[in-house]
């Protein structure tokens, strides 16, 4: 740490807020296609992974334990309040059941990948699954959450990224190009034209409500909400029992995370859930953290172990594609609904509504709130397919 040129809490502090903003600007100002398949996530985790490789930024500093208790769960708190299960249920009806369904596709799909290749990986990489899982079913959020609580090694949070972007530059474009092929797929799977009909009115008339402007006490509020949930988290976690005793999957910051989730849900049924700004605020956060991982990586032995976690990351997204076509034609939902179920798991809030776009605009709305409800569900499933794959490591 004292032989590199970045060591200070405060200069560690501004390179990871800097390696953030500086990718988010150069996406918003020169609208380069290369951050359609290469979104700015990967790169503020590379370049920090980078820079701590080489000695330029400090890899061992109190500011990463720091983000990773602290921040990390405020986050977790702010983002989800802003799920609103009912609305997604409302407008979406069986296509909710479809993204599910997708869900169970996730969990089941980690182990199955997982025990093709575990011999080629690492013991401790099922921790990596149950992270991208995080991904997969939610969003960066909660891949950065069950990070934390699973004690994800920076190498292994270095797989899950890996693993993420490039099944996302293979699995968004035949999202969009399922558009092509709607009227055979929809007959395939035996929709009818009035559930088609009866969603794009659906979307058309729920209300998205007039946002409020934000204010200075709204992020008070925000903080306040965050500090107290990770503070009675905390408490509680060390009261809880670790399980099981001989090799703890439940462990004290594992129990953490899982009450800051229930937390989080628990408040988006209370006025609380009208605090403008929540997402926005709690997205800038993880992105932080996504950067704090990269910093603390070792990537000397990375190469080895990527190619088999990559080839293991293509059969799991098989395994739930295959669960949404089934339950798409078991529930008789179109083909839209189905790949923005898909989309709204794999790629979270940043991918659904591009997906939904692209197959019709009224439904953005829907997007939306079907990935906010992988958020809610997201760090429950990822601890589940985590805990699958920790059995069959042995």
């Amino acid at each position: 740490m004292n032989g590199s040129y970045i060591s200070s809490p405060i200069g560690i502090l501004t390179a990871l807020c800097g390696v953030g903003a500086f990718f988010f600007f150069l996406e918003s100002q020169t609208k380069w296609k290369l951050f359609n398949y290469f979104p700015p996530l990967i790169f503020i985790y590379a370049l920090p992974a980078i820079l701590s490789n080489t000695g330029i930024l400090a890899n061992k500093s109190p500011v990463y334990d720091w983000l990773s208790s602290t921040v990390l769960p405020i986050f977790l708190v702010i983002m989800l309040l802003k799920v609103d299960v009912a609305s997604t249920v409302k407008v979406m009806g069986r296509g909710v059941f479809v993204m599910l369904i997708g869900t169970a596709g996730v969990v089941l799909g980690a182990p199955i990948a997982f025990l093709l290749v575990k011999s080629h990986l690492p013991e401790d990489t099922w921790k990596a699954f149950g992270t991208l899982a995080g991904s997969w079913i939610g969003g960066t959020g909660n891949m950065a959450a069950v990070s934390e609580g699973l004690k994800t090694s920076g190498e292994g949070f270095g797989l899950a990224v890996l693993g993420d972007n490039l099944v996302y530059i293979i699995w968004l474009p035949i999202l969009l190009g399922s558009k092509h092929f709607a009227d055979s797929i929809n007959r395939f799977l035996r929709v009818d034209e009035k559930r088609i009909r009866m969603l794009e009115t659906s979307a058309q008339t729920e209300d998205e409500g007039q946002r409020e402007n934000v204010k200075m006490r709204h992020f008070l509020y925000l903080f306040v909400l965050g500090f107290a949930c990770t503070w009675a988290a905390e408490a509680l976690s060390m009261k809880l029992p670790e399980y099981p005793e001989n090799d703890p999957f439940l462990t004290a910051s594992s129990w953490k995370i899982l009450l800051i989730t229930t937390m989080g849900l628990l408040l988006s049924l209370t006025p609380a859930r009208h605090i403008p700004a929540s997402h926005e605020l709690a997205m800038a956060l993880v992105y932080i953290f996504v950067a704090n991982m990269g910093a603390k990586a070792d990537v000397s032995g990375l190469t080895s172990s990527a190619i088999w976690f990559i080839l293991a990351c293509y059969i799991w997204i098989a395994v739930h594609g295959a669960f949404c076509i089934l339950g798409a034609y078991l529930l008789r939902v179109d083909i839209h609904s189905t790949a923005i179920a898909s989309a709204a798991n794999i790629g979270g809030a940043a991918s659904a509504p591009v997906v939904a776009a692209h197959h019709n605009e009224k439904l953005v709305p829907v997007s939306i709130l079907m990935a906010l409800l992988g958020y809610a569900i997201g760090t429950y499933g990822a601890y589940l397919s985590a805990w699958l794959c920790q059995l069959l490591s042995g």
